[in-house]
């Protein structure tokens, strides 16, 4: 399972890169490259609260894009 989660959060890095989270996340790895690994769990963590806050509140994060359904 926990790779099935660092998995998602490259991708969140990838397609959601105007949202507050990946900011944070490569404003943490910029000075210091060898804590990538380090810090994408620290995302994921961030990422699943995030994630419980909008199936739950509904409340979407700064910058993060979502698709029509």
């Amino acid at each position: 399972m926990r790779r099935g989660l660092i998995q998602l959060a490259w991708r969140f890095l990838i397609f959601q890169k105007a949202s507050g989270l990946a900011q944070w996340y490569r404003c943490r790895t910029e000075a210091a490259p060898t804590r990538r690994k380090t810090m994408i769990v620290a995302l994921v963590r961030k990422l699943l609260i995030v994630f419980l806050r909008l199936v739950t509140t509904g409340a979407v994060p700064d910058g993060l894009v979502l698709r029509a359904a």
